[in-house]
């Protein structure tokens, strides 16, 4: 026995308030109708309505029956949709905000690639260091590197890890020598981040605090990494940065690391979206390939939450 016989007919006569405007909708006669109402009246051993020529109206039990019939067709609806969704190209608009820096040197490649893969997407990207209300601003997705909000209406994944790596410009270790332990840092120069006041603080993994803070000193404050090491390079101090900002100048030998062999901290990254019945394709996709891509341009390819 079909179990969802007669529902859509019964949910169709309540939002129409009778039988003659439901089968007009339905494109049914209204004597099929009322022979499918009666059918599953019959099939629950309930009366759902009280029915005449003039009037309908609902009964206890027709009440209590249609709210469940609602939810029933909406899970339906949800799953076809996301069947939908699946099967086919992804397309429409994302919308997206992303920290500046980090957006435009790590997320914006791989919006980049997923243009030129899909080209029925559409992308709308802020890019910004200012908290973002997720919901409030309409956005689909946003890339955070902070701690993530504590709301039961947002889901995060993991999609990238930042590690973070002291370096120096080789011209300010010849003049100044080069730092053997943290604590060697107190008698450095350092070139610090910091926005409205708040300087950040050099961590290091502790395996008994969880973390330690260098001492460091210094007269030079930016609110921006990329010029931070800019003044690294430039022979200013010492600088503690995310590597997938300082890896090209490493690699051509404007930086050094220092201290290598003291463990990194490691800041994650996320994906943050609103919790939703399903996840259309276009969100999926851009989702999955950040996941995958962020690794390799962040220089951190440990694996990541699936």
């Amino acid at each position: 026995m079909d179990r969802l016989a007669g529902i859509q007919e019964f949910v169709a006569v309540v939002d129409a308030g009778g039988f003659s405007a439901a089968a007009e909708k339905l494109h049914l006669s209204r004597s099929a109708v009322g022979k499918t109402i009666a059918r599953l009246e019959a099939r629950l051993g309930v009366r759902l309505c009280h029915r005449t020529t003039r009037s309908f109206t609902l009964t206890s039990d027709g009440h209590t029956f249609y709210e469940h019939c609602l939810s029933v067709l909406a899970a339906i609806d949800v799953g076809e949709a996301a069947v939908a969704s699946e099967k086919n190209e992804p397309s429409g608009r994302l919308r997206l905000s992303v920290p500046v820096l980090f957006g435009r040197r790590c997320v914006a490649p791989v919006i980049f690639e997923l243009a030129r893969r899909h080209p029925q997407l559409r992308f709308e990207v802020s890019f910004t260091d200012r908290p973002v209300d997720l919901v409030a601003e309409g956005y689909d997705l946003v890339v955070r590197n902070a701690g993530l909000p504590d709301t039961a209406d947002l889901v995060a994944r993991r999609i990238a890890r930042q590690r973070m790596t002291i370096c120096a410009a080789p011209s300010y270790l010849a003049a100044h020598g080069t730092p053997a332990t943290l604590d060697d840092m107190a008698t450095h120069q350092a070139i610090l981040y910091g926005q409205n006041g708040n300087i950040r603080s050099w961590l290091f993994p502790d395996g008994k605090k969880g973390y330690r803070t260098a001492l460091v000193n210094s007269r030079i404050v930016f609110d921006d990494l990329e010029t931070v090491a800019d003044a690294a390079t430039d022979g200013l101090g010492l600088a503690w940065l995310p590597y997938w900002l300082i890896g090209d100048r490493v690699n051509e030998g404007k930086l050094v690391q220092v201290l290598a062999d003291v463990e990194s901290m490691v800041f994650d990254t996320h994906a943050v979206w609103p919790k939703a019945p399903f996840m259309p394709a276009r969100i999926r996709i851009l989702i999955d390939t950040l996941a995958e891509r962020l690794p390799g341009i962040t220089g951190d390819s440990q694996e990541l939450d699936r």
